[in-house]
């Protein structure tokens, strides 16, 4: 069968082995962090889980650059739930994906699977015609997968979503009347413009403490966020991983190295973004 010409960018299908290890245990797992599955549901505007009713081996010009060890499919499946999406999405629709063959190069049997799909729709291809936003925007499905991109995207909705990160625009530090006191803040920069600001204060024989808040400035209520979240998310994988030079060129040279210091605090104790994909 002829996809015909343009109508997907290939795109590797993963499968977890929650799903499909015994039957299909060459295709590659997808043991993702919170913070791909924020990536993938971020930047789909389709996610949708999704049982494969047909997958079609593609050959000749229909496979050109399918990767050595891989086989091209033209994968139909039917919507089981729309997590987002416009309304009146078919209920059937279709998409390429470049699948590794399995140890005896054989193309990997997809019918009847349970998939995940973080998808766009494009716009010069018929109605249910998707295409994958990465190499790896198709993962076998799990409750515990629906659960945590659904999680995701409600966050990500609410009026007072934590905006992406862009940079930092300017910090400050002021020594206090105690030795071993002071406070630094650090004002972030955000897609949407919204005021997100950091604090660090140290008091003498006690460990550094920070928090985040959605504001210019940080109240005596702000914390540090809880770990996989949607605003630890912006913060660890969206700060910079040191203060830039223009955020600390109204600082004496002292203050701009304390406050270098405590924005390690900040990123220590959010500790690493986690990402296990290649960014794409």
């Amino acid at each position: 069968m002829k996809a015909g010409p343009g109508i997907l960018t290939a795109a590797a299908l993963v499968l977890a082995p929650a799903q499909l290890a015994a039957r299909e245990a060459n295709l590659l797992g997808s043991a993702y962090s919170y913070s791909d599955i924020a990536d993938l549901s971020l930047a789909a505007p389709i996610v949708a889980h999704v049982i494969v009713t047909d997958a079609i081996l593609l050959r000749g010009a229909d496979a050109a650059g399918v990767t050595p060890g891989h086989a091209r499919l033209y994968v139909r499946a039917t919507i089981t739930a729309l997590l987002k999406g416009a309304e009146g999405m078919p209920p059937d629709v279709s998409f390429l994906a470049d699948l590794p063959l399995d140890s005896a190069n054989h193309v990997p049997k997809l019918k009847k699977a349970d998939v995940l799909l973080f998808a766009s729709a494009p716009a010069d291809q018929p109605a249910g015609t998707l295409r994958l936003v990465a190499p790896d925007a198709a993962l076998a499905w799990t409750p515990e997968l629906e659960a945590r991109a659904k999680a995701i995207l409600v966050a990500a909705a609410t009026p007072d979503a934590p905006p992406r990160i862009t940079g930092v625009a300017s910090a400050f530090h002021v020594p206090g009347t105690l030795p071993g006191e002071s406070e630094t803040q650090i004002f972030l920069t955000t897609a949407n413009g919204h005021p997100v600001s950091l604090a660090v204060l140290r008091r003498p024989q006690e460990q550094p403490r920070w928090a985040v808040a959605l504001a210019e400035m940080v109240d005596e209520a702000a914390a540090p966020p809880q770990p996989q979240t949607l605003l630890w998310y912006r913060l660890a994988c969206e700060l910079p991983r040191q203060l830039p030079d223009a955020s600390l060129a109204n600082l004496e040279p002292a203050d701009a190295a304390a406050a270098r210091d405590d924005y390690q605090v900040v990123l220590a104790g959010l500790g690493e973004c986690g990402r296990t994909r290649t960014q794409n």
